[in-house]
């Protein structure tokens, strides 16, 4: 099993990776939404996204996000407060191509919206299951709480 830090930093290197998370108000009021994450490694437990302003999240509050790697073998589950942070500078330095494919009009568009999500806590799982547990399941076998992965209940993702 991983240790706090070890995961913690998995998280980050698979966000890189896969930037993907579906994120939703933790009132239950609407469904969760697949939003990319901009990452900021000067931040530690930060999130930010671009959206448009009539998106649901818009009016901040209290989230739940859900995050699965690329490679399905990493699942978060992040709660933090998301608000709009319209920080020029922050804009200017997490601006990319990828979105301004949607912002036609550039960080000048009277559309676009940074959101920040300050991370509370998080919940996170590595399946990276041993040799012997992937035998075990081949046959099966009972897998050990040593033969499964990581698990951690974190207040930081600092890495």
């Amino acid at each position: 099993m991983a240790d706090t830090h070890e995961i913690t930093q998995t998280l980050w290197k698979k966000m890189a990776d896969s930037p993907f998370l579906m994120v939703g108000l933790a009132d239950g009021s609407s469904h969760s939404e697949p939003l990319t994450a901009q990452l900021d490694k000067d931040l530690v437990d930060t999130l930010f996204f671009f959206v448009g302003k009539d998106n649901r999240l818009i009016g901040g509050g209290k989230v739940m996000a859900q995050f699965v790697s690329k490679g399905h073998d990493f699942f978060a589950c992040i709660a933090g407060t998301i608000a709009q942070d319209n920080d020029r500078a922050m804009i200017d330095k997490l601006w990319n191509k990828q979105v301004e494919a949607w912002f036609p009009e550039g960080k000048e568009d009277p559309n676009l919206a940074l959101l920040r999500l300050k991370i509370d806590n998080a919940e996170l799982w590595e399946t990276d299951i041993s040799l012997s547990g992937r035998l075990k399941m081949l046959v099966g076998g009972t897998i050990t709480a040593d033969e499964n992965g990581s698990h951690a209940v974190v207040d930081t993702t600092a890495a």
